[in-house]
């Protein structure tokens, strides 16, 4: 098992759920591993109907945002609440290695808040594939808020607005972050606007700049979609100035979100892109499951040669993923029956190969090249 071979997962579960950090420790790992023991403990999780406040952190590099973090979390748990961070931080392209460094910044942290570290390991849109399922858990485990520090690695900051309630973008002095933010999007995601590093050079017209790109939002009507105009407010993480006033908007946020019936709605939102997201990659492990297949090889070979067209060869991978079937044709006992010749872009001659195509779940025939019949078996 891969939480531990002597504590099931439901153990592991109620122990964290009892206050257990190194059972909610050792669950993160499952839920970021994936495989069965990651489902099962979604089902666990998802029966609870536990919900806490999301609240989305993003920004450019540089800006602040681990140390406005850290200030946040002490805030909050001064107000009496019980806060979680899940620090998002991106994967190399070539290792698949992060530093998980978020941490380091997050200065007097106060004992009772939880901080995790998670890496994207590969998602482009700075969010780790876990993080649904890891924000359900810590929100059993009792933690609320809990915040999601993302990656800020350039205009995908967008992707955490799917996945928190609350998003605050943060600034640093500088008219190329203020027109970033124009360019990107982010304004019109952003739920709350905040200038850090105040104390420096250029923080007004920073402000000043939100302030007209906001107004412009108005006259679009951005702002009327949006139910409400973001406050913009000014922070100095090193020293802590402004903070209380960053919870108090998060908070305002979130009321009004409640009552407005926007929260709800964002939710399902959030479930819907959840399902597509988890089907996606489903899709995609399949996809590289053909793709390094020996069938995938040579149907590769078989473009560079020029002997078949890109679309050709997207077809036959298309027709082994879906099994060249409708949904609806899905109980039926031969597939390769209703499989149709690939005959707008024809492959070459083929043979069928049964490769062991683990991520689709077991033996998988595939065309390969040398005999006549291009045919595709589920």
């Amino acid at each position: 098992m891969t939480a531990r071979a002597d504590v099931s997962i439901p153990t592991l579960f109620t122990r964290a759920t009892s206050g257990d950090r190194g059972a909610l420790a050792r669950l993160i790992t499952v839920i970021e591993r994936g495989a069965d023991e990651a489902d099962q403990l979604a089902d666990l999780t998802e029966a609870t109907h536990a919900a806490a406040h999301v609240v989305g952190i993003t920004g450019a590099p540089g800006s602040g945002k681990s140390s406005l973090t850290g200030h946040l979390l002490a805030a909050l748990t001064a107000a009496g609440r019980n806060p979680a961070v899940l620090a998002v931080d991106p994967s190399s392209p070539l290792t698949g290695g992060a530093i998980l460094g978020d941490r380091i910044r997050m200065d007097g942290l106060p004992h009772t808040a939880f901080v995790r570290s998670m890496a994207t390991r590969g998602h482009q849109g700075g969010l780790a594939f876990a993080v649904p399922d890891a924000l359900r858990l810590l929100a059993c485990a009792g933690f609320d808020p809990v915040i999601v520090e993302t990656t800020g690695v350039g205009q995908v900051e967008v992707d955490i607005a799917s996945a928190a309630d609350t998003t605050v973008l943060v600034m640093a002095p500088g008219w190329g972050d203020a027109v970033q933010a124009n360019k990107a999007g982010l304004l019109e995601v952003a739920d709350v606007l905040v200038v850090n590093k105040a104390d420096r050079p250029g923080a007004r017209d920073t402000r000043r700049d939100l302030e007209l790109m906001l107004d412009l939002g108005h006259i679009s009507g951005l702002e009327a979609l949006a139910g409400r105009r973001p406050p913009i407010l000014m922070t100095t993480s090193t020293t802590g100035e402004g903070i209380e006033d960053v919870r108090n908007a998060i908070d305002a946020h979130y009321e009004q979100a409640l009552h407005s019936g926007r929260l709800a709605q964002g939710r399902r939102r959030r479930l819907r892109l959840e399902v597509r997201g988890r089907v996606e990659r489903v899709i995609l492990e399949r996809i590289d499951a053909v793709l390094d297949s020996a069938a995938g090889a040579e149907w590769l070979a078989a473009r560079d040669e020029g002997r078949i067209s890109s679309a050709a060869y997207a077809r036959a991978v298309a027709q082994v993923i879906t099994a060249a079937r409708a949904p609806e044709s899905a109980a039926a006992e031969r597939p390769d029956d209703l499989a149709p010749p690939l005959s707008a872009s024809p492959l070459p001659h083929a043979t069928t190969v049964t490769e062991n195509c683990h991520a689709s779940g077991g033996d998988t025939t595939i065309v390969s090249l040398d005999s006549p019949s291009p045919s595709v078996a589920g």
